[in-house]
């Protein structure tokens, strides 16, 4: 038993719940009477459908089994499609067996029937080893005869090294799902922690979920999707720019990258003028003329924790604000930025940006940080900046620093960085920043070698601006916050009341 198999059940036996074989929860779904419905897989095989057959008694759950695994067949059922393993053709499956049920079965038996199509497109490992092992799964299902239909989709990437082992995780999470939908589905987060039921973090990750339907209709998707990062079923999940949950790859795929990493608490001016100036440095970049970019502003699970607990109305309130400006964002439990970047790569060869201010740079030449790597900072460094990847540093103010250190707690995860030696009211920038004596070398040549770089062209009148300072003004009404954030952010925090704005 591996140790993340091991911590599930813990966590199962810790919230008092039984834990379930696959077999028995296929056999629990073919023993109640009133599920009934397709099965349609494209790819790695019907893995699903296959365990409700082993269990016994499918002829009560199962109406049809199919598997348009030829391209032509399956633009004959579905239609075409640009892509067959996509959110998109999932969809069409979904719509086009379920209409096939209430159309051919309505009749003889909708009065005491909830019905349900389980639907995947999944990409397995191929016979060479050398494509994206990943898929798209979801469930339309009735929780009652007659009632409109929910709808749950995933998408999940496979580790397993085989096809074989691949295709049997699917078939296990596949039943999880269905299983979880039915008898989980007022305890969302409990349907979350079961899609691992018998599996391990280290063979599947599910790093998209999105739930819909009249069942859900007072569920906020970014919640739900933020438990996926929670409960460890991936290190990261994406939102839109309107708000909605997106699979990541659909956003970055084959993309220039830049990336702002915040609290947000609430995005300022400084926010945005950093990501403004490092924006206009970055697509003067020649590895980046000419080539698709995408901006993202990113928050570490550590970022969202307040007083050590995550608050999902404050959580809620700094992702609608950073969407008011038309951001995308990231939610991750990247701490290091060299295990973020190597998230990118997973998406995209083209360059990848960082902007970060001067207060994040001491921060990333803490050695404290990298004492679990063999090679400590070295390796950390190396593993960064090794894919065309660079940082640029935006200034700060020694006052402003100060005051930044001063109000951060160490912790044994998260260290306090030491103080750089300036005289007051120094503007501290990658060119004129001390670091520790053993380590300027290295600094050194990171800034000889490009890999760091000075933000130019920023607005000197709002660099003192702390987002600490401005959400406390926030919370006690005090005049003048409005001005340190953009427009639409302050509409928005006094309209719906957020970060503890009194609402009259």
């Amino acid at each position: 038993m591996t140790k993340a198999e091991s911590c599930h059940i813990s966590r199962c036996m810790a919230d008092n719940e039984e834990l379930l074989t696959t077999n028995r929860k296929a056999l629990t779904i073919n023993l109640d009477a009133e599920k009934y419905g397709t099965f349609a897989e494209i790819g790695a095989g019907q893995e699903v459908v296959r365990h409700f057959f082993q269990a016994g008694g499918a002829a009560g759950t199962v109406a049809k089994s199919i598997s348009a695994y030829d391209m032509k067949f399956s633009d004959a059922i579905y239609g075409k499609s640009p892509r067959y393993v996509s959110h998109e053709r999932l969809s069409t499956m979904l719509e086009h067996e379920y209409e096939l049920l209430e159309e051919r079965l309505d009749e003889a038996r909708g009065e005491t029937t909830s019905f349900f199509v389980y639907a995947n497109t999944v990409a397995a490992r191929n016979y060479k080893g050398t494509n994206e092992c990943h898929g798209w799964m979801g469930l339309r299902f009735q929780t009652t005869p007659k009632s409109e239909p929910n709808n749950i989709v995933i998408h999940v990437r496979m580790w397993d090294k085989e096809n074989l082992l691949q295709q049997q995780a699917l078939g296990i999470i596949g039943v999880n799902l269905i299983y979880g939908a039915f008898y989980r589905k007022n305890d969302l987060n409990g349907l979350i922690r079961s899609l691992l039921d018998q599996l391990s973090y280290d063979r599947i990750e599910v790093d998209m979920i999105k739930v819909t339907g009249p069942d859900f209709k007072d569920v906020n998707n970014r919640l739900v999707s933020l438990q996926l990062v929670q409960q460890g079923l991936t290190n990261a999940v994406m939102f839109s720019a309107d708000g909605d949950v997106v699979q990541p790859s659909e956003v970055l795929h084959n993309k220039a990258i830049l990336v702002e990493r915040g609290n947000f608490r609430p995005v300022t001016l400084v926010n945005m003028d950093m990501l403004k100036c490092a924006c206009a440095q970055f697509i003067q970049e020649p590895e980046v003329k000419g080539k698709e970019m995408v901006v993202l502003m990113e928050m570490t699970i550590h970022n969202l924790l307040v007083e050590g607990q995550l608050d999902s109305e404050d959580f809620l309130a700094r992702v609608d604000t950073l969407a008011a400006l038309g951001n995308n964002v990231l939610i991750s439990n990247y701490s290091e930025y060299f295990r973020l970047s190597a998230y990118f790569r997973r998406y995209t060869k083209e360059m990848v940006g960082v902007t970060m201010g001067v207060n994040s740079l001491v921060e990333l030449f803490n050695e404290k940080y990298y004492e679990n790597l063999p090679g400590g900072i070295l390796e950390s460094f190396g593993r960064l900046f090794r894919n065309s990847v660079k940082l640029y540093i935006y200034p700060m103010r020694t006052d402003l620093f100060t005051r930044y250190l001063n109000s951060t707690k160490a912790t044994e995860d998260h260290p306090k960085p030491a103080q750089p030696s300036f005289a007051a009211n120094v503007m501290i920038t990658a060119k004129n920043l001390q670091v520790a004596p053993g380590l300027q070398n290295l600094y050194q040549h990171l800034l000889e070698n490009r890999y760091l770089e000075c933000v130019t062209g920023f607005d000197e009148t709002i660099n003192q601006i702390f987002s600490r300072d401005e959400f406390k003004k926030i919370k006690e009404r005090d005049s003048g916050w409005e001005k340190m954030v953009p427009p639409p952010v302050a509409e928005i925090i006094k309209q719906r009341g957020l970060f503890g704005y009194p609402v009259s």
